[in-house]
Order: structure tokens, then sequence, then C-alpha cells
């Protein structure tokens, strides 16, 4: 009998052990969610006050919260304030995107680009230019969205998606790299042949968080948020594909619905948020890393984190670009470039970030 009750105790023990274990590393990461949103809304500060020319923290607070008021609150309000809630909305989007589609390919150096989304969006936005002669923001933001649509339905397609059989997350990639390489290439082609046309196309193309007005990012936030739902959504779901789609089927999770889900989100993210900012890269790919260094391989918790950190990032790398070569300025596209690099070099070389 004492034999028998010995690893019932002992089961008692590990249990008690492994339930301590969790309730620790929710604590951290509910923390680190804390922190991070602190130093969000810091870097939102120090957005809203650096510039042409620098405000203290007081004037922006006035700014904000009066409705009329001096030329530093018109600095704010016509121009800080809308380039500020364009990175909150394209960052978050540019991240989960990238969280999702490293997820659904199991591939870790994967990002939105890779299902070809800035690629079509780029190759619209060049048609639209080009032939239908469009040179505003707004007529940009729906060739670009509808750009980005269009060339991850034919990915799917390319990939085997229209059969009974679910696409496997290589064949999506591959096809994702093929059509990606020859729109890069076709909108190239478009551009050299008239530069004049495209002069005003090249500010987008870059990654630029300025000049974008609230009815731009008005017209778009429907699609992220749209997005962002349908990614929480399948959240929980991707965590038993990460072991496998048979694994994940012997569990009662539906596969097929969930990839189509999460193809469906990672455009409505990644063309909404290319769109409004730009085909702006790194976001996707480092951010997703970071995270998955602090919080492991949960993918809830990762989109969560996505979803404070990558506008973060974007905003630190605007605020760099507006600094680094005062009074000119930097577009954040080239920004993202220099900063996410080296940090990326890091992070891949640490297994715990790099693994899924």
């Amino acid at each position: 009998m004492a034999a028998s009750k010995q690893p019932s105790h002992q089961s008692t023990v590990m249990t008690k052990k492994e339930t301590k274990s969790i309730k620790s590393v929710r604590r951290q990461r509910f923390a680190g969610l804390i922190a991070a949103l602190i130093l969000l809304a810091a870097t939102v500060l120090v957005s809203l006050m650096v510039g042409t020319k620098p405000l203290p923290p007081m004037t922006v607070i006035e700014a904000v919260f009066s409705p009329a008021g001096t030329f530093d609150h018109t600095i704010v309000q016509a121009e800080r304030v809308p380039r500020t809630l364009v990175a909150m909305a394209a960052g978050p989007a540019f991240g989960l995107a990238g969280a999702l589609i490293q997820s659904l390919t199991r591939n870790p150096l994967a990002d939105p680009g890779i299902l070809g989304v800035n690629a079509g969006a780029s190759f619209a936005v060049a048609m639209a230019v080009g032939v239908f002669s469009v040179t505003s923001m707004t007529g940009y933001l729906w060739f670009a969205f509808a750009g980005a649509l269009a060339a991850t339905i034919a990915v799917y397609v390319i990939s085997g998606g229209a059969g009974k059989k679910s696409p496997s997350p290589v064949q999506i990639t591959l096809s994702g790299v093929a059509l990606g390489a020859v729109l890069s290439g076709v909108t190239t082609a478009l551009t050299l042949m008239n530069t004049d046309a495209f002069s005003n196309m090249l500010n987008w193309s870059v990654g630029n968080l300025a000049d974008r007005s609230l009815n731009d990012l008005l017209l778009i936030l429907p699609f992220l948020f749209i997005g962002v739902i349908l990614s929480l959504a399948i959240a929980h779901a991707l965590n038993a594909i990460a072991f496998g789609d048979d694994r994940a089927a012997s569990l009662g999770v539906r596969v097929g619905l969930i990839r189509v889900v999460g193809l469906i989100a990672i455009t409505l993210l990644a063309g909404g948020a290319t769109a409004i900012a730009g085909p702006i890269g790194f976001i996707g790919l480092m951010v997703p890393h970071c995270v998955r260094w602090f919080v492991g391989p949960d993918q809830p918790w990762i989109f969560i984190y996505s979803l404070v950190v990558a506008p973060m990032l974007l905003l630190l790398s605007d605020i760099i670009g507006r600094i680094i070569m005062f009074p000119a300025e930097v577009p954040v596209g080239i920004i993202t470039g220099f900063v996410g690099a080296p940090i990326l070099l890091i992070l891949v070389r640490r297994r715990k970030a790099s693994g899924l």
C-alpha cells in the first residue's frame, strides 16, 4: 500500500510545481505586456514631440486635447497626429501578419512579402500610375489593397489551393516567392520606362508615414480590424498546427479552414498596411522573433505582443528618420532596414528565438 501511494504523492508534487511554474510564466508575460504598453505610450509622446520644430511635452498634450490653439498646436494636429496614428495602425498590422505567416508556414524567417503581398501591392500601384494616371494617395490605397488581395489569391491557387487537398506550407512559400519575383521584375520595368510618371510613386514605394491623412487611414481601418479579429480567432488552433497538420487534424483542428482564414487575415493586415504606409520591410520579420524570444511559442501571446511591439518599433524607426539627417528626413522604410538587419542577425543566432 505504501509503495502504491508513493507515485501518487510524487505526481501531486510535480503537478504543484508545474502549476507554480505556469503561474510564474503568466505573471512574467503580463508584466512584460504592461511594460511594453508603457513604452509604447512614451514612444507615441516622443513621436508627437520630434520634428522640424521640436516641441515640449506639455505643448503636445495641450495640442492633442485642445480643439484650437497656437501654430504649434496646428503642427501637432495636422501633421504629427496623423503620422503617428498611421504608424499605430500599420505597425500592428505588419507585426501580426508576420507572426501569422511564420506560424502558418512553420518558417521563422517568413514575412508578409513571402506571399507576394508587397509585390502585388507595388505592381497594382504601378499599373494605376502608368495606365490610369492615378496620382493621389486615396487612389493608391485601393489599387495597393486590390493588388495585395489578388497576389494572395494567386499564390493560394498556384500552390494547389483550388484542389481538394490543402496546399502545404512549402508549396505556399515557393509559390509566393516565385510570384513575388515576377511581379517585382515587371514593376521595376514599368517604372524604368517612364521615370517621370512614377516619381510620385517613389515616396510610397520606399515606405513612408508622412503626408498621410486621417481620411486615408479611416478607409483602411475596417480591413485591419477584421484582420486582427480573424488572427486572434485562430491563434489557439495554430498552436496545434505547429506540431504538424496530421497531429492538428487528430486533435480536431480543421487545418484547411484555418489556413484559408489565416491567408485572408494576412491579406487584410499586410495589404491594408502596405496600402497606407508602403511596402515597409523587416517589421513583420523581426517583431515575431523578438516576441517569441520572450513569450515562447504560444501563438496567442505572440500575436498580442506583436500588436504592441510592432508599432513601437515602427515609431522609433520613424523618429530616427526625422533626426538622423535633420532638417531633412529619411523614409521610415529605409530606417527599418538599417535597424532591423543587425537585430535580426543577433536574434536568429539564438535557438529559442529562431524556433517555432
